[in-house]
């Protein structure tokens, strides 16, 4: 029960990349998850519930800075802790 207690809250927008803003180095302390549309999505690099998207690479392919090119998904999204 204290780990439930110690988790922190899921923020309405996340980023897995440091650079970014909406990154928060605590909530990957623990293993959450992103259901979009009903679908556990393991390829998630960003999201926002209250907009309702998130961001995947586009395949292999990379921009001219050498990150993975992103590409915004529209629907219902649902982040948790697993």
């Amino acid at each position: 029960m204290s780990e439930i207690s110690q988790r922190p809250l899921l923020p309405d927008h996340l980023s897995i990349d440091p650079r970014s803003p909406f990154h928060m180095a605590a909530v990957f302390e623990h293993d959450i998850g992103i259901r979009f549309n009903g679908k556990e999505r393991n390829d998630v690099e960003e999201y926002c519930a209250s907009e309702g998207w998130i961001k995947v690479p586009a395949g292999k392919t990379l921009d001219r800075k050498g990150q993975p090119l992103m590409i915004k998904l529209k629907g219902q999204v649902e982040a948790f802790y697993k």
